[in-house]
């Protein structure tokens, strides 16, 4: 375990299970179809990576950069596009891969915004799910984990861009980012 790390939260075989069965989930709902998976960087990274290694319906791969966050460890209240999709919304079936809802605000403006480009359907899977942290009506349609009100790390979260190699989700220790 990493020394700024309170605890082990997933390790990651109980990760590696729970994105396997989500994709299978995933898999089903989308037969007959190609998506756009629509990854969001950099924060989903790995597990975006794993999910559509996982999926066995065609699928075509996007990528965008949002953030409400900055630096820091709240949220600024106004969603930043610092990359923008390189496909069309228009007509398609849309997966936006996520690595954790927390407050809900990046998410909804960005769902409500594929929406406006056009999207025949926008899904949600998520890795974490911070539902005690709620502030917007958000609710990921896939979901692989439910978690307390942590500051969590690893599997493609960080700190300050920090500890996103962990191969396992841990629990930020308190001194580190001052909390």
């Amino acid at each position: 375990m990493h020394p700024d790390c309170e605890k082990i939260m997933l390790t990651e075989e109980e990760i590696r299970s729970r994105v396997k069965a989500v994709a299978l989930e995933v898999d089903r709902a989308y037969q007959g179809k190609c998506p756009l998976v629509v990854g969001i960087l950099k924060g989903s990274i790995i597990f975006y990576s794993d999910f559509i290694r996982d999926l066995s319906i065609p699928v075509e791969l996007d990528f965008m950069a949002v953030s409400s966050y900055g630096s820091g460890a709240v949220s600024s209240g106004k969603l930043r596009i610092k990359k923008d999709l390189d496909k069309d919304v228009s007509g398609r079936d849309v997966i936006i891969v996520e690595d954790i809802i927390d407050s809900g605000f990046t998410l909804a403006n960005l769902k409500a915004l594929l929406h406006e480009r056009g999207a025949s359907s926008v899904c949600i899977v998520t890795l974490l799910n911070k539902v005690e942290r709620r502030e917007y009506d958000i609710v990921p349609d896939y979901n692989c984990f439910e978690i307390a009100n942590e500051f969590v790390i690893g599997y493609g979260l960080d700190y300050n861009e920090q500890y996103r190699n962990l191969p396992y989700i841990g629990i930020l220790k308190r001194e580190v980012y001052g909390g």
